[in-house]
């Protein structure tokens, strides 16, 4: 029955209201100031007849005053002022502007059934104001047949008139009431959008704090192990060991640091690893007892997009890691970069046969490839586990300066 507005809504229909009240009853009792009697009803002097009036436009813009606040009460209201406006035999004045008001508010604000009553109240008030003037115009009928005439003509243009103004009110609060709906449907468009960007945004941030831990962790405990084989012999060893460890782990921490910072502040990304930075991913590696052995050929002759080299990156990466993790440091890693595509390999030997099977690494690998297009396949038997991966990539996609002119295979 009522909708929540604002008061300051509330105050402003309110006065709104009483403004239209005094401006349109100031007119109609100064444009009617000379005419005296009235032309049927049960008044019959002039005083009774402005008590009338008034009493009727302040129950039409009472209406108005509550249409936004409460459509079907508006309403009611309004159907109440036109029936003590008929039952005084008065003819319609400016006053009856607010019956406007209130069939926009049932279009435009109305539940389902208030905005159908809104309609069938403007096409029902059309037909009973040309009744209503041919009555009053008419004398009731009156046997004058040339007055009756004019009276059925004048009734039926006015109820024409009446109508269509009452439709165009009510039909502006119906394309009100679309407008409305079309802004709350792209508002939910746009919070459904946010909430998958944030959605994907959070699965980028922890598939990305997997690649840091883990391959951080797998270092960190390669080191680990050989420090503590190493310390009663070779006691340099140890402390060398011990030095890429905590240089690992302060490596980690920026890192985390960095994607902890884009959780808390999503506008703006801290920077990305890019294909410089595989130098020092292979020199982690090293550190950590494995000697990785590297093929790039061809090489690309530009700087390829940051999406490719973030991926090309993130895939090695975690590669590199399980080779860590389940083989005995025989790594190859072979990178190509062709005309269409780059393409990565990396075969490590297999001492633990949970090697790349099943676990957040292999699904993390292949979601990369996808990100980008691409596609990742993994592989292996009791000696040998491969991670193949095939990256799109093609002039369009260059961020480079650079002109993009990969060799031919």
């Amino acid at each position: 029955m009522f909708r929540k507005l604002q008061t300051y809504q509330i105050v402003l229909d309110i006065v709104g209201a009483f403004v239209g009240l005094l401006v349109t009853l100031g007119l109609d009792l100064l444009l009617s100031a000379g005419t005296t009697g009235t032309t049927g009803g049960w008044i019959t002097d002039d005083a009774m007849r402005i008590e009338h009036h008034v009493v009727v436009a302040l129950v039409l813009w009472s209406a108005a005053a509550i249409a936004r606040l409460s459509p079907p009460l508006a309403l009611g209201v309004a159907w109440a002022g036109a029936v003590l406006q008929m039952i005084g035999g008065m003819w319609p004045g400016l006053v009856d502007v607010a019956v406007f008001t209130v069939l926009f508010a049932a279009g435009a604000w109305g539940s389902r059934k208030v905005l159908w009553l809104g309609g069938a109240s403007a096409l029902a008030g059309g037909i009973l104001a040309g009744f209503y003037i041919v009555l009053v115009q008419g004398n009731g009928f009156a046997p004058d047949t040339d007055r009756q005439i004019q009276a059925l003509v004048l009734g039926g243009l006015f109820g024409v008139a009446v109508l269509m103004s009452l439709a165009l009110a009510w039909g502006a609060g119906l394309l009100r009431r679309v407008v409305l709906r079309g802004r709350a449907t792209e508002l939910a468009q746009v919070q459904a959008e946010t909430l998958a960007a944030e959605e994907q945004e959070r699965v980028r941030i922890a598939r990305d704090m997997h690649d840091i831990v883990a391959h951080s962790l797998a270092v960190v405990i390669a080191q680990s192990d050989g420090a503590r084989y190493a310390a009663a012999t070779q006691p340099e060893l140890a402390q060398e060991a011990l030095g890429t460890i905590a240089q690992t782990a302060r490596g980690a921490l920026s890192d985390v640091r960095m994607l902890l910072t884009q959780l808390r502040h999503r506008q703006g990304e801290g920077p990305q690893p890019t294909l410089a930075d595989l130098e020092t991913l292979f020199a982690h590696v090293r550190q950590a007892g494995a000697e990785p052995r590297v093929t790039i050929d061809p090489m690309p002759p530009g700087e390829p997009p940051g999406a490719i080299q973030l991926a090309v990156y993130r895939i090695l990466q975690e590669a590199l890691t399980n080779a860590l993790r389940h083989g005995d440091g025989d790594i190859d890693v072979r990178i190509a970069w062709w005309l269409d595509r780059v393409d990565l390999e990396v075969t490590n030997s297999v001492t633990d046969q949970r090697s790349g099977v099943g676990g957040h690494g292999l699904i993390g690998m292949r979601e990369r490839a996808q990100l980008v297009g691409g596609t990742l396949q993994a592989e292996g038997d009791a000696a040998r586990f491969v991670v193949r991966a095939s990256l799109p990539i093609g002039p369009s996609a260059v961020l480079s300066a650079e002109p993009w002119i990969p060799e031919e295979k």
